[in-house]
């Protein structure tokens, strides 16, 4: 089912998303953390490329055997790094041959050890034309695109940013997946300065359950998102007890998604870590 229908009903979608693991024993881990997750009848999953573009075969193999073999609707990451047209076109042809409906089109952080994105050959360099690029070839697919509440970090301005986001939803982006932000007051101004410049596709939040200090303040750092000082003095208080860690990250996470459901939010997009447990006890919480 398309992603952009399941917006469209109404009703909140709830999904998650994976990471492919390097090694088969990762994937045999994985596969069972989103079977956990199969109880929680998510509206899909998605599965990310690895860093740089690598594990890209791991990505086409997992959301076709999550779609077929546990029946979970699901979206495959697309990124250009690394990729020349022809190499997406193959990607793309074997997506559709696979039944899947939903990509997600990203331009993706550069290579380990590269300090900026650089085109490959015959690629593309940003988001909106890898977009472009499959509205234009006529691939039956339903096409997200990301969007940050806070600014993309590579961006000189907010307004530069929003621009740069209009010209994918022009190209014909369906749906729109935050970054993940920890106050809810970012989002919510996003989506108005979003509504402003013209763009009125679903812009669903994502979330992430903090489960481990140095990992949010590492993850953070990357995608410039910015841990609220009340969230910061309650983890530097449990900081050393991993439980209660867990437990602060969902609480923080299951008030913030209460607050962005009221407030009209189209659905929920959890980033997992591909970890199972704190994603369940914040949609337990929720009841949904």
């Amino acid at each position: 089912m398309r992603i952009k229908d399941m917006l469209s009903s109404g009703k909140p979608t709830v999904s998650f998303e994976f990471f492919p693991p390097k090694t088969d024993d990762g994937i045999d881990k994985l596969y069972r953390a989103v079977e956990a997750l199969k109880p929680c009848r998510p509206s899909f999953v998605s599965v990310t490329y690895g860093a740089g573009g690598s594990t890209r075969d791991r990505t086409l193999e997992l959301v076709a055997r999550i779609k077929h073999e546990l029946r979970i609707e699901t979206m495959a990451h697309l990124t250009c790094v690394g990729a020349s047209r022809s190499e997406l076109a193959a990607t793309l042809e074997r997506l559709v041959a696979a039944g899947v409906e939903n990509v997600l089109a990203l331009r993706g952080d550069p290579p380990k050890g590269e300090a900026t994105f650089v085109a490959a050959a015959g690629g593309f360099g940003h988001a909106s034309e890898l977009v472009a690029f499959i509205r234009n070839e006529g691939y039956p697919l339903c096409v997200g695109a990301a969007c940050y509440p806070e600014g993309h970090p590579e961006s000189p301005s907010l307004d530069a940013d929003m621009s740069h986001l209009k010209a994918k939803v022009d190209a014909g982006a369906d749906f729109l997946i935050s970054q993940l932000f920890f106050d809810n007051q970012d989002y919510l101004a996003f989506v108005r300065r979003a509504r402003s410049a013209g763009i009125d596709v679903a812009t669903v939040p994502g979330l992430m359950p903090v489960t481990n200090v140095s990992q949010v303040e590492r993850f953070t750092n990357m995608c410039g998102a910015r841990i609220p000082q009340e969230l910061r003095r309650r983890l530097s208080i449990v900081e050393h007890d991993p439980a209660a860690v867990v437990a602060t990250g969902v609480y923080w996470t299951t008030a913030q998604a209460k607050q962005l459901l009221e407030h009209g939010a189209p659905g929920l997009h959890f980033y997992t870590l591909n970890q199972s447990s704190a994603t369940l006890a914040v949609h337990a919480a929720l009841g949904l």
